[in-house]
Formats: C-alpha cells, structure tokens, sequence
C-alpha cells in the first residue's frame, strides 16, 4: 500500500512541473526499489497513474465545465460524453504506469538484487 502511495504522490508532483511521461520514470523507479512481485508492481503502478490521471481528467472537466471532454468524446467516440475520454485517459495512464513500474521490478531481478522476505531475514552484502 506504502506503495501506491508513493505512486500518486510522486506522480502528481511529476506531473506538475515535468512532461506527461514523468509518472513512468517515477512508478519504474518505485517498483525498482520496493516491489516484491511483478503482480504487485503492475497492479500498483496501473491503479497508481490510472488514478493521477482519472483526477486531473476531472478536474479539468469541472474547470472547463465539461465543455472540452464532452467534444473530445464526440470526436474520438462519436458520443457527447464525458465519461469515454476519462475512462480512457485512466486505462491509457495506467498502462502507461503498470508497464513502466512491471519494467523497473525486472530490471532489479535481472542485475540480481534479491528482496528478502522479512526485514528480520536480510543478509550483508
């Protein structure tokens, strides 16, 4: 969970001043050093960006008082609806996040960086 956390957290901080691809340096970097298990990476950073996303596609929907979205979803969906370009923009980030953070996991178990199962478990190296 402490995870997921630092997921949104750092995301959102990422998002703020550096370009939309920030949040897959940050969930790689993340998985890197705390995930235990591909899943766990995945799920993590997939839910992570998917909710950085899903809430600035809302908050850009209340400021511009759902005007954009509404045309962005009649001209990619055909519909006037504000619901597919959000749920998209969260799929589409998530993907984004969980293929980035399910990278970082394999590049630690690839140079060979164990995780001990405990805290009471670790060896010296």
């Amino acid at each position: 969970m402490i995870q997921l956390i630092l997921i949104v957290v750092l995301g959102l901080l990422a998002q703020l001043v550096l370009p939309w691809w920030s949040v897959a340096i940050v969930t790689f970097l993340v998985c890197l050093w705390r995930s235990q298990s591909a899943g766990q990476a995945f799920t993590y950073s997939f839910y992570g960006v998917a909710l950085v996303w899903l809430g600035y596609a809302l908050f850009i929907y209340a400021q511009a008082g759902g005007d954009f979205i509404g045309r962005m979803g009649e001209l990619l969906f055909k519909v006037n609806n504000a619901s597919l370009p959000t749920l998209a923009t969260a799929i589409l980030g998530g993907l984004v996040g969980g293929l980035s953070g399910l990278s970082g996991f394999y590049i630690r178990q690839a140079s060979g960086s164990r995780i001990a199962p405990d805290a009471t478990s670790r060896t010296r190296l």
